[in-house]
């Protein structure tokens, strides 16, 4: 059990949900060439002033306006493609813990089947509205007020693989909202497999509805062993902030802090740091750059978040202890210029340091997100078999 053995070394994982670095090669694919969340961005402001990362090295991964690489970054920096089919954020957090997919989740552009919608209906012993793709924004001003007279929860997906439930917090309280996701979740297994399940409760009146902040996420369970499960199953005490929990089905985790925005997250990241919690690995995700700038295209919204998260960074990685290992990466893109509202098939950045280490160097190109697994595991001494490590090339700066 977790505890039961002394957490003598530290590390921290941060994902910016949604920060990409420039197309993927198979991005035409998706629809995606061009994309690069953080350059484009930059030139769509007129510069970006990000000091702390740029000091980092995130200049020297991507070109982009007001970051300039540096001779000699604080950290080691590279770019990471993504080795799984996707874009989604299970699939990059699952392949950033070493559990990478060889098929993608499956999509339904057009609604789920009858079959699915049906059986849900029948167990939560209403009808739907909806079951459509479309914006959670749109979608409740376009049924919110039937939705309000008949009592029907909206259903909706989008082009990730999602089972989105929107319901009005007055008519529907959102315990019941969560017990129906739990129901829609037990359906969407095999052949289904959808991703997640998401509760998005909102308020307000027609013409003015507005989402709270009581959206919780339903995962499937990751279908192999990471490095979560490993670190946990040896007493490496666990701990996540924001999302992460979820999407791993809250397998492999010890103790999960929620935090419903940037703000929170950061806020109680550092709480953890500076009050000396017993930790080992402490996996954040900062869920704003998708969540509330990405999909909506905000690009000003985006450009002041990166901000706003260099400025905190500065104070947050000066607070850890010698020796602790810190990284900050990202699970897919998610470029506000970029037309529609998807995420984006991108490379996504790697900033890694050992605190109190020497200056960094170049990582290059890895073929994979596992290999943040990979060098979680050996900085810790585990026993665990995925992806490419890079510690020995932090050490050795």
């Amino acid at each position: 059990m977790p505890g039961e053995i002394d957490n003598l070394k530290r590390a921290v994982t941060i994902v910016l949900d949604g920060v990409g670095v420039g197309a993927l090669p198979d991005a035409d694919v998706y629809g995606d060439e061009g994309s690069n969340s953080v350059a484009n961005t930059a030139r769509a402001v007129g510069g970006l002033k990000l000091p702390t990362l740029a000091a980092f090295g995130l200049g020297n991964i991507t070109h982009a306006e007001g970051i300039g690489p540096t001779a000699r970054p604080a950290a080691s920096w590279g770019k990471m493609a993504e080795a799984s089919p996707g874009k989604d954020s299970t699939t990059g957090h699952w392949e950033l813990m070493g559990c990478g997919l060889q098929e993608p989740f499956p999509t339904y552009h057009n609604g789920f089947p009858e079959e699915v919608i049906e059986e849900f209906e029948r167990k939560i012993g209403r009808r739907v509205l909806g079951n459509k793709a479309a914006s959670g924004t749109a979608i409740i001003e376009e049924l919110g007020r039937e939705h309000m007279k008949t009592g029907c929860p909206i259903v909706y997906t989008s082009a990730d693989s999602v089972f989105q439930i929107a319901a009005h917090e007055d008519v529907i309280d959102p315990e019941e909202l969560y017990r129906y996701c739990a129901i829609a979740r037990e359906i969407l297994v095999s052949p289904h497999n959808v991703a997640r399940v998401i509760a998005r409760p909102f308020r307000g009146e027609p013409g003015s509805f507005v989402r709270t902040a009581g959206r919780k996420d339903f995962s499937l369970a990751p279908p192999c062993k990471t490095f979560l499960d490993v670190a946990y199953e040896i007493g490496l005490a666990t701990v996540t902030v924001g999302k992460i929990d979820q999407l791993f089905a809250h397998r492999g985790i010890a103790r999960a802090v929620e935090a419903k925005d940037n703000e929170a997250a950061m806020r109680k990241s550092e709480e953890i740091v500076a009050t000396r919690e017993a930790f080992g690995f402490l996996f954040v995700n900062l869920i704003d750059f998708d969540m509330r700038w990405g999909h909506r295209r905000d690009v000003a919204g985006y450009a002041h978040g990166l901000e706003a998260f260099d400025a905190w960074f500065a104070r947050f990685h000066a607070l850890l202890e010698e020796g602790t290992l810190v990284m900050v990466t990202s699970d897919h893109g998610c470029d506000p210029t970029m037309p529609g509202s998807d995420h984006t098939r991108e490379y996504v950045p790697i900033l890694a340091k050992l605190i109190g280490g020497r200056g960094g160097g170049k990582l290059g190109t890895r073929r994979s997100f596992s290999d943040v697994a990979a060098t979680l595991a050996e900085f810790f001494g585990i026993d665990f078999q995925a992806g490419k490590s890079f510690l020995s090339e932090l050490s050795a700066r």
